[in-house]
């Protein structure tokens, strides 16, 4: 549908509040389009659903649910959002924050893969902001690098912004009474690129998910390649769930990375959800690591006032020396340390002495009271 065919350009909605402008994107559920606040004095993005999807309850929950779960996230690398609702002729819409840039996989297609000194912060910044959202219980499901959009705020030129909530997994607690749940285990929704093996599978997903679509996109990143060739989306599936990625130094013939960065990486990617790392905290400490030079991660320490926790090397990875260079996460909203229960520690096993060494103690005690006996009688006889 061309410009001059679109319903809503030049519309003013909501009681006049927004006068859309222009279609700046479109996909499978909606439209956005960027539209003028005159009151603010502002550009705002606003997403409105496919009138004709309407009818269908299933996407309505969606649509509502993704407006619902970004509007209770605050962190300043999280899309903001405005307002949601209904416009007048029933239209479902939500105002969110207005971003001039490219997106990821915009900017790689344009610029080349990024330098690990330029890759590297965007995606500590999409962890940070990815925390909170897991630390309020959503899951984002559907991270790719068309979701992650670079812009410029508060002078900083690479600000990341997460986009695109429309398949997150929230908690009871986020639905509203009548929800449809749309996450049920056994079905499969996502980008089969960047999916992790337990989504592929139908799985229930953790925060452990979103970790490890992070670090596939982090590796096409600073490649321009994904960890797996595959010729279709059930391909890229199968690769997910079986088979381990090619270490990311020999993706590029003639480029190399710091050894630590596929430490990392490997770990993120790890088929098991619970081989990777705790939270999104976690692996953004471990990215920062990558960034300062380090050769091994430092323990990373929760803010729970517990003894940090050694980072356990992934297969293959030769164990270092820990340093214990402290880390700060560079410009683009510092999480709070996360409040999470982490894995329970190993049980102590008891220590246990030889059998020998019981049994010499056991004759030598035996051999001093045979002694004594002996003393004793022959006192008595004296």
């Amino acid at each position: 549908m061309s410009r001059q065919q679109d319903p809503f350009i030049g519309r003013d909605v909501l009681n006049g509040q927004f006068k859309i402008l222009q279609k700046i994107g479109s996909g499978g559920m909606g439209s956005v389009y960027k539209a003028l606040q005159p009151a603010m004095n502002r550009m705002v993005a606003i997403k409105i659903l496919h009138p004709k999807l309407a009818s269908r309850k299933d996407l309505v929950s969606r649509f509502r649910r993704e407006a619902r779960a970004m509007s209770h996230l605050t962190h300043p690398n999280t899309v903001k959002v405005y307002l949601y609702g209904e416009l007048e002729d029933g239209s479902l819409y939500i105002v969110m924050e207005y971003l001039d840039g490219k997106n990821l996989n915009q900017t790689v297609r344009s610029e080349g893969p990024m330098a690990i000194e330029r890759g590297l912060p965007l995606l500590i910044q999409a962890c940070n902001a990815l925390e909170e959202a897991h630390r309020a219980g959503i899951i984002h499901r559907d991270l790719k690098p068309e979701n992650i959009f670079v812009t410029q705020q508060g002078g900083m030129k690479d600000f990341a912004k997460v986009l695109d909530f429309g398949l997150a997994k929230v908690t009871e607690r986020e639905m509203r009474p009548g929800s449809v749940i749309l996450t049920q285990e056994g079905m499969v929704f996502g980008t089969p690129e960047f999916m992790s093996p337990e989504q592929a599978q139908g799985k229930a997903l953790t925060p452990g998910s979103d970790i490890y679509s992070l670090a596939v996109i982090l590796y096409e990143v600073l490649t321009g390649k994904l960890p797996f060739d595959a010729k279709n989306p059930m391909e890229f599936i199968q690769l997910h769930v079986t088979t381990r990625p090619k270490p990311i130094s020999e993706r590029v013939p003639g480029k190399t990375f710091p050894p630590l960065l596929w430490t990392v990486l490997s770990r993120a990617l790890e088929k098991k959800s619970s081989d990777r790392y705790a939270s999104a905290a976690e692996f953004a400490h471990a990215l920062q690591a990558v960034l300062a030079g380090l050769t091994a991660v430092p323990p990373f320490n929760d803010g729970s006032g517990r003894p940090p926790r050694p980072m356990m090397p992934s297969t293959g990875a030769i164990p270092t020396p820990l340093a214990q260079q402290a880390i700060a996460i560079p410009a683009g909203g510092l999480v709070p340390p996360p409040q999470r229960s982490s894995p329970l520690p190993r049980e102590t096993e008891a220590v246990r002495p030889p059998l020998a060494l019981l049994a010499g103690v056991a004759l030598a005690f035996l051999t001093i009271g045979a002694l004594l006996a002996f003393v004793v009688l022959n006192v008595m006889k004296k």
